[in-house]
Order: C-alpha cells, then structure tokens, then sequence
C-alpha cells in the first residue's frame, strides 16, 4: 500500500474488550501509510484489548467520546469484540459520533461485532454489509443487506468480517482516505 495520508487523522472507537488485533492491524497499516490513528473510548486512561474471550493488552487513551469532534477526523474505525461491541453499542455519545461522520460522508470502517454499533445508532438500514457470522439475522433485522464476504464497501462504509480479512479491511480503508 503505496498510498500516502499523511495529514490524515483517524477515530478508532473502543471499549474494554474489543478484539485486539482488529484495533492493531488497521491501526499500523494506517500508521505506516502516514495517518494519525487515536483510540478514542468513553473513559480517560486505558481501555484492555481481548484476544477472543481472553483479556491481553491494555492500550493509552487518546480521547473520550465527549472529546472528540468529528470534524477534526477524516473517518472512523470500529473494531469487533463482543464485550465492546455488546458496551459500545448503547453509549448514546458513540452512537452520536457515528451518524456525525455518516451525515459528513466519512468512511466509517467497521469489522466483526462492530456493526452493532451502526444497528443501533440507525445507520444500517439499506446498506450493503458483512460481519461476523452471528450478527447476519441483526443486520437483516435492521435493514441491511448481509453478504459473506472478506469486505464490502458501500458508499463511504466499509464492514469486513473476522481478523483473517484484516488485509483486505485494511487495503480498502487506506484507498478511502486516499481518495
């Protein structure tokens, strides 16, 4: 990935228990490519990363939701986890920050449980998405047209569905910012 976005700044919202590589491996592709990407969550200090259903890393910081502006960021990553999908989802600031970056047309890239967050901030319905298997009935309940595979771009949304796909994820969300 050539590309170069530098003077680019990413929002990567979290909670406790998010699934750690899906916040690692997109946030240093988009390090690498020359992006600033901040870990953004609803408490100041350190939010613990998840390896499936086992704790692991703990990660600084940068922001809280109340902090933040979206006019600040060029898009948004939501990394899966169960616990911080299942935690996220219903922080009406998150909630918030996602339809301010849909309603600004920012490429909001979300991978795994992550779309719960999109379900319940109303951002769903008629978009074309993929995820973690068991959120496929979830989406469809919401309005989403669910498809399996390693990612799906829709407009300035991108879903992709488990850490094999982070490549892919990755790739897609770096020709967004690029464009």
């Amino acid at each position: 990935m050539s590309q170069s976005l530098a003077g680019k700044r990413v929002a990567i919202l979290v909670t406790d228990g998010f699934e750690q590589v899906e916040l690692t491996g997109p946030k240093e592709a988009l390090e690498n490519a020359g992006a600033t990407a901040e870990i953004v969550s609803a408490k100041n200090g350190e939010v613990t990363g998840w390896n499936h259903t086992t704790p692991a890393s703990k990660f600084h910081v940068d922001k809280t939701f109340d902090d933040l502006v979206m006019n600040d960021y060029d898009a948004v990553l939501l990394p899966g986890g169960v616990v911080n999908s299942d935690t996220i989802r219903t922080d009406e600031t998150a909630q918030q920050l996602v339809r301010d970056a849909a309603a600004a047309n920012k490429p909001i890239a979300v991978i795994c449980h992550g779309g719960w967050l999109l379900i319940s901030a109303g951002l769903a319905k008629g978009k074309r998405m993929t995820s973690w298997p068991s959120l496929t009935d979830d989406l469809k309940n919401a309005g989403a047209d669910w498809v399996d595979q390693e990612v799906v771009v829709d407009g300035q949304l991108i879903s992709s569905r488990k850490p094999d796909d982070i490549p892919a994820f990755n790739q897609a969300l770096i020709k967004a910012l690029s464009a």
